[in-house]
């Protein structure tokens, strides 16, 4: 047998194949996700240095399905996301989340696309390079052919009580904390502008490599800026507040405490009225 013939053959059979998933569905529920969930998939971040930066991002793709349609299809979010391998940007993944629900015949859709995340520091004094790392998600939503985005970063920082400075005769406790921003946006945001923001009203904030002279600095520098919980947060809200690409904002601090078995947390949850209307 040629080819081709093979080929039309292949063709055949499959238009013979049922599609279980097509059916109609008589229980009447619609289900408001449904999809793929922790898909690996390598992607570039443009950075504000104008480079570019190649990660693995794990992602999760969901879309609505209606309460007569039996099932989603499955293959067709790896198939969107495989068409998808040049470099990732606010509208590239607004772009995909249209696709995905034009491809799926859906109304609403969600996707999340989370990975590391690394800027190459300089060490305070003795200016040494380093990377650290930070997580970062963007969080898209496609509602009635309205797309929105939001970007969550953690920023591992340091922290140092204020009481403990106050009643101690030297010395304080101090530890890393976690903050973790989440943003929706209008406009175009660099990664690295959420982080400056946050390591701004840290104590101190965090580096892969310190030399001695580096180490005495940091520490010196959050013992003069000494944070709790409540005041990291507010100080954080306070940017997010004056920024106008930002219309909603979270901001969460979680202290995890040096001399205590537990947490320190603080969260502030604002909806911009100004911006939204």
């Amino acid at each position: 047998m040629s080819t081709n013939k093979k080929n039309m053959k292949i063709v055949d059979d499959a238009t013979k194949i049922p599609d279980i998933q097509g059916l109609a569905d008589t229980r009447n529920l619609p289900i408001n996700k449904v999809g793929i969930k922790d898909i690996l998939h390598p992607i570039i971040i443009k950075q504000r240095s104008g480079n570019e930066q190649s990660t693995i991002a794990k992602f999760n793709m969901y879309v609505n399905l209606p309460h007569d349609f039996k099932g989603t299809h499955m293959s067709r979010f790896v198939q969107i996301l495989n068409q998808h391998e040049e470099q990732i940007t606010v509208d590239s993944f607004k772009k995909m989340m249209e696709e995905m629900c034009q491809l799926l015949e859906a109304e609403s859709g969600h996707i999340e696309m989370s990975f590391p995340y690394f800027i190459n520091k300089a060490a305070p004094v003795t200016k040494v390079k380093s990377l650290l790392d930070y997580n970062v998600t963007f969080i898209g939503e496609i509602k009635k052919n309205q797309p929105n985005l939001k970007v969550k970063v953690l920023i591992p920082v340091t922290s140092l009580c204020p009481c403990s400075k106050k009643i101690s005769a030297y010395g304080a406790h101090n530890q890393r904390s976690h903050v973790t921003v989440t943003v929706l946006i209008n406009d175009f945001i660099w990664i690295e502008e959420l982080i400056d923001v946050v390591e701004k009203e840290a104590s101190s904030e965090l580096y892969g490599l310190l030399k001695r002279p580096d180490e005495k600095y940091v520490t010196e520098l959050a013992y003069d800026n000494p944070k709790f919980v409540e005041d990291m947060v507010r100080d954080i809200a306070v940017h997010f507040d004056k920024d106008k690409r930002v219309l909603e904002y979270t901001v969460e601090s979680e202290n995890f405490e040096s001399i205590h078995n537990h947490s320190a947390y603080a969260q502030i949850h604002n909806i911009k009225k100004d911006e939204l209307s």
